[in-house]
This record gives structure tokens, C-alpha cells and sequence, in this order.
């Protein structure tokens, strides 16, 4: 599928899940005229739109595997991988925004403190410096262009209980696919690493970006911050490669971190600070 066809894809996919969500808004003041399931068309009618772009990208990396971009890791410490495309792809169970082979880290630092563990009834939610990986710095994984950097969206409760990722995935999900990729994915961080290919960061914390877009990186390079911003149950790093700069057009790529291979899911990894050594900025 082209990235013409994506787009136009997209942008009705967005639009069918505004009409879909807006009805269901619209029934607790009025009674609409028509029969209640018509008003699931919409929402059917994405659902095969999803299905026809995943199945195109299950084509793609079945019949064209790529192979991997070596890049530096995004940070260094003790972390391990929940989700990895080591184990499956497409690692978040979706082609959707280039995540095929997006990667989540959580820090799990070998002195501690250790990350909280979900409970199933309480706290319902807990605060972020609770996590080790809140404030942890990001490090540019090549020398690279930022071609877009924001850190408005606030970083909010971790979901560590059944209550809270029940909210999430009901409430919280459904209210950010409405609001665009970029609700979604939270703050975030696109570099363009050259021969068509980006890497992205998600769930930046507020307030903590170093580089602005146009800004030229150096391996190494901080950038800014681990937050939870976005659809993020705990303060983690969301990396992923694509071939485009657009979450919403864009295919994933499969990357290798030197030094560290792509870490299996439930494993640990660390990560030297002399292996993303800052280097100093090409043109800033």
C-alpha cells in the first residue's frame, strides 16, 4: 500500500471513529433517527479499514523482511523489555503508527529502588518518581535531525492496578485514538537518521526536551526525559524505527541496539554509559 493510500486510509479510519464515538455522545441528549445499530457502521466500517492496512504490512514483512538497523540504545542503566519484538511481531500486537517492531523498557536499576509491581485492587494508581524509569535520560541513537520534538502533554498516574488499566484501555484509549496519533503516543521525539529511516521515542516527560526540531544530534547526544505522557499504564521508553517521518503513514523497521542485540521480553539488559558517550552536537 502506498503511502498516498495510507494516508487517505488514516484519515478516514479518524474520521469514521469521530462519527462512531459522537453518536454514542449524541444518544444520552437525543434520540436519533435511525436504528441503534446503524450506528456501529462506523465503527465497522475502521475496524475493516484496520484490517485491510494490517494485513497489507503483514504482507510486506512476510514477503519483504527487512533487515536490521543498527543503532546505539536510547539509554543507559539496567532495563528490561515487556513488550519486544524479539518474541513477536508485531510486538504491540498492531501494525498501526510504525509500532512492528516497536520496543517498551522499563528501568529496573540493580541497586534499586525496584519498580512497583501491579496489584490487582490498590492503589488504584501510583506516583511516577515511584517508578525508577521517570526522568531517566534519552540519548540520541545515532547522529541524526530532530524533525519533530514536543512536551506539552502532561505525564499522568501510573495504571498499576486492575481498576486503572481497565480505565485506561475503556476510557483513556477511546479519548486519545479521538484525539490523533500524537494523544497517543504522548510526547515525543522523531529523528531522522538519514537513508529514510526514523527513530522515534514516546511517552517523553513533560518538560524535559534539550533539542528542538531542525536541531542536528550527535550519537550520544542527551535529549531529553522518560516520562509517562500518552497511552502509558507506568513511566517507561517506547522506541521504535520507521521509514517515514509520519506516525500515521509510516512503516515500522526492525533495529538492533550494539552492544545489546533487540532484548527478549521478561529479560534484563544493561547498557554501559560509556556505549552512549555524549558527542558534541554537528550544528545546534
Amino acid at each position: 500500500m502506498s503511502v498516498d493510500r495510507r494516508k487517505i486510509a488514516a484519515k478516514v479510519q479518524y474520521a469514521l471513529w469521530v462519527v462512531f464515538f459522537a453518536q454514542i455522545a449524541a444518544r444520552f441528549f437525543i434520540e436519533l433517527p435511525y436504528n441503534y445499530w446503524v450506528s456501529w457502521l462506523p465503527a465497522l466500517g475502521a475496524l475493516g479499514i484496520g484490517l485491510v492496512v494490517a494485513r497489507s504490512a503483514r504482507q510486506r514483512t512476510g514477503t519483504r523482511p527487512l533487515a536490521p538497523v543498527a543503532v546505539a540504545p536510547p539509554v543507559t542503566g539496567r532495563w528490561s523489555a515487556p513488550n519486544s519484538p524479539a518474541d513477536k511481531v508485531p510486538s504491540h500486537g498492531t501494525h498501526s503508527l510504525a509500532q512492528t517492531y516497536a520496543i517498551d523498557i522499563v528501568a529496573e536499576p540493580a541497586g534499586g529502588p525496584a519498580r512497583p509491581a501491579p496489584v490487582w485492587f490498590w492503589p488504584v494508581a501510583r506516583r511516577n518518581r515511584d517508578y525508577p524509569a521517570f526522568g531517566a535520560p534519552l540519548y540520541a541513537v545515532a547522529d541524526a535531525t530532530v524533525v519533530h520534538a514536543e512536551d506539552g502533554q502532561r505525564d499522568h498516574l501510573s495504571r498499576s492496578s486492575l481498576a486503572g488499566v481497565l480505565y485506561f484501555w475503556l476510557v483513556e484509549g477511546a479519548c486519545r485514538t479521538l484525539g490523533g496519533s500524537r494523544r497517543i503516543v504522548g510526547n515525543h521525539i522523531v529523528l531522522d537518521l538519514g537513508d529514510g529511516t526514523y527513530a522515534v521515542y514516546a511517552h517523553v516527560q513533560r518538560g524535559s526536551l534539550r533539542v528542538r526540531p531542525g536541531d542536528e544530534v550527535g550519537a550520544g547526544q542527551p535529549l531529553g526525559r522518560c516520562g509517562n505522557s500518552g497511552n502509558s499504564t507506568q513511566p517507561h521508553v517506547h522506541f521504535q524505527l520507521m521509514d517515514g517521518p509520519d506516525l500515521e503513514t509510516a512503516r515500522g523497521i526492525p533495529f538492533t541496539w550494539s552492544g545489546v542485540g533487540v532484548p527478549a521480553a521478561g529479560g534484563t539488559f544493561t547498557v554501559d554509559a560509556d556505549s552512549t558517550a555524549p558527542a558534541p552536537p554537528r550544528n545546534t
